[in-house]
């Protein structure tokens, strides 16, 4: 199955879950301008990725190909850590939440190409679109805008939605995202 007709497949599969009436799509809609997402790699295991394809909750589709550099984490060497930061993006943006996200990358040290697809699912967009008190100043409302996802050698991939000031929020297969990554070998 091509790649194009798998995003374009699941991302109509999607939008006829999500968008039932017009009152649930709008829901979830952003109350800010932008969120961001980044890709770090664990310690002296570099990846680099190559490509994204990005559809929202407002059924529009992102095609990144000029991407932010994937970040090493030096904390991070015989597992993830959950307070991983990586700062903002300049070029990995969207404005509404995601609903799938594909991507390919390289694994620089089992020398394997990857395709990944993450679904994310209706914890995560209320996660994103929930405010919270600003720890710095409680009368300031902060939203989850920061999407952290590690890629390691095999395939292994990772999602954390970064909190401010506490250990991140990882986002687990069991009830928020679904993660499927292929190999070019």
């Amino acid at each position: 199955m091509t790649r194009n007709f798998r995003l374009l497949l699941l991302g109509g599969l999607l939008g006829l879950s999500v968008t039932a009436t017009s009152k649930e799509l709008t829901s979830l809609l952003a109350p800010y301008d932008e969120w961001y997402f980044n890709f770090l790699y664990p310690h002296a295991l570099p990846a680099k990725v190559t490509y994204v394809e990005l559809l929202d909750t407002d059924g529009i589709l992102y095609r990144y190909r000029a991407l932010d550099g994937t970040i090493p984490s030096p904390t991070t060497v015989a597992e993830w850590e959950d307070d991983l930061s990586v700062g903002m993006a300049s070029f990995n943006k969207a404005k509404n939440p995601p609903q799938a996200m594909h991507f390919c990358w390289d694994s620089i040290i089992d020398k394997k190409v990857y395709e990944t697809w993450i679904t994310f699912g209706y914890p995560v967009w209320e996660m994103m679109l929930t405010s919270y008190p600003s720890p710095w100043d409680a009368s300031i409302q902060e939203y989850r805008r920061y999407l952290v996802i590690g890629l390691a050698p095999e395939g292994r991939v990772r999602v954390w939605l970064e909190n401010t000031k506490k250990p991140n929020t990882r986002l687990t297969e069991d009830k928020d995202i679904l993660v499927e990554t292929v190999s070019g070998e």
